[in-house]
């Protein structure tokens, strides 16, 4: 309020006085990556002071959802008013961005830039992320995620007389009028072939497809206006329409002639292409106890039962895994573990090397935005009509001018004769983070797959030394 009044800012009732972001972490954050609140409390007031630095802030962690969903989330909420002056951001566009006294402003390439930072965050922190900046499979809005949670409520009410009577209701979980679109419009991509069987089968469930500038909406019979594919998510947009259709034409191009003497039972229609197994769908399997070696440490006999257990399930959870795969023989598994150590060594130095081209790119944006910042002092020093002018200017001016000859320099290092815009700019470091987050979700996968492989045959490894001995005892009773 003392800031307010003494800058004359947010004094009417219609002002925007201030703003509230928040930075929601994955709720496997907590027990796989040792995410607390008091490190998130952390990031936040990083996150805080970097983005937003001449605002007076709070900065408020919670350790779970308002929907109970178990994340812990950053909740930061900043004064419009600025009181101090900053150095221009790259979101930034305007000099009054900068100045004490002015406001802040949220727009898109505010948001999308704070979004690329805390992709960066996630992934400087060994956290889970997802691309923040290319939308979603299926975007759910308060308004459709209340609307659930109502209904769901008023549909275990309304069945709370039936279970305790010991009927079995019909309908127990509740689905927004959103949701069953989604559901009707993947069925008919699954089994069309074209936008025209696509359109009829929509049809057949009383839904209407329309193509209009290159956007596509749906019309449902209790509606008199069409709900649009952003509303509905990133899969059910006409790109996203016409890649499924054209994938399904090219598999019933290539799909051989069904054998009459033996029909196909299951599901009719055109599925998905089954893509091979990264991965075994099951519990990670952890390596062998070796039991012999811990007791001569000293260890009891409850440790013993226990080790032998443990023992026993993981040898049958290595099994599990190595049928899985389909592995013959133990060579085929070492081969295996090589590959795949191989394919995540590749996909490393692929990383660093959009890394290294990020963090130029990065450090290409800080020059480009404080030699801008100079822009007036600079105009201001041509301005002066004699030496003895310029002099005086440019000693009340010597930090801008020391930044601004600090910035030339680097870009005659670098051979650049032409400053790229700044939004251009933002655009490609934005594309490079995007590139980043597909490639770091990639990276984990393959050290998760090669960190199982490698302890499979580890296992593999010590159940065959421990058989050893009995087969050559075996082999000497037989001679």
């Amino acid at each position: 309020m003392r800031a307010n009044l003494r800058y004359g800012k947010n004094q009417r009732r219609e002002d925007v006085k201030s703003h509230h972001y928040i930075i929601s972490f994955d709720p496997r954050d907590g027990p796989d990556n040792g995410l607390t609140v008091d490190r998130a409390q952390a990031l936040g007031e990083k996150f805080c002071a970097e983005h937003f630095p001449g605002h007076q802030a709070l900065v408020c962690t919670h350790p779970d959802g308002h929907n109970h969903s178990g994340n812990i989330h950053v909740h930061i909420v900043i004064n419009s008013l600025r009181i101090e002056e900053v150095p221009f951001l790259p979101y930034m566009d305007r000099p009054a961005d900068t100045k004490a006294g002015c406001k802040h402003r949220c727009t898109d390439a505010a948001l999308r830039y704070f979004k690329s930072e805390v992709m960066e965050m996630c992934h400087r922190e060994g956290l889970y992320q997802i691309d923040l900046l290319n939308g979603s499979k299926n975007r759910v809005t308060d308004r459709e995620y209340w609307a659930q949670k109502k209904g769901q409520a008023a549909l275990d009410k309304q069945n709370a007389p039936m279970i305790a009577d010991g009927i079995t209701p019909r309908q127990t979980k509740f689905e927004a009028n959103k949701e069953k679109l989604r559901q009707t419009i993947r069925a008919a991509l699954s089994a069309a072939t074209s936008f025209e069987d696509f359109s009829s089968l929509l049809l057949r469930e009383g839904v209407a497809v329309k193509e209009s500038r290159g956007r596509l909406s749906y019309l449902t019979p209790d509606r008199t206006k069409p709900i649009t594919a952003r509303k509905l998510g990133d899969d059910f947009d006409r790109a996203a329409v016409f890649a499924v259709l054209e994938q399904n034409a090219a598999r019933a191009a290539e799909k051989p002639a069904a054998i009459p003497e033996y029909p196909r039972h299951g599901k009719t229609g055109i599925q998905p292409t089954k893509v091979p197994q990264t991965a075994p769908k099951q519990d990670g399997v952890q390596r062998l106890v070796d039991i012999e070696q811990k007791m001569a440490e000293g260890k009891g006999r409850g440790y013993e039962r226990w080790a032998t257990m443990h023992n026993l399930k993981q040898m049958a959870a290595t099994l599990n895994v190595y049928q899985e795969y389909g592995f013959t023989s133990p060579e085929q598994l070492e081969a295996a573990v090589d590959t795949a150590y191989q394919e995540m060594r590749q996909t490393s130095g692929k990383l660093k090397t959009l890394e290294t081209k990020l963090q130029g790119k990065k450090e290409l944006q800080q020059q480009v935005l404080a030699y801008a910042k100079t822009k007036p002092a600079r105009d201001g020093l041509k301005a002066q009509k004699s030496e003895k002018a310029r002099a005086a200017y440019r000693q009340a001016n010597e930090s801008n001018f020391i930044i601004a000859e600090a910035a030339a320099r680097y870009f005659k290092a670098h051979g650049i004769t032409k400053l790229p815009a700044r939004k251009a700019l933002q655009a490609e470091i934005e594309q490079l983070i995007s590139e980043k987050d597909g490639l770091y979700n990639t990276y984990h996968e393959q050290k998760q797959r090669f960190k199982e492989l490698q302890t499979v045959k580890r296992n593999i490894d010590q159940i065959l030394r421990r058989e050893e001995p009995r087969r050559r005892k075996e082999q000497s009773h037989e001679r």
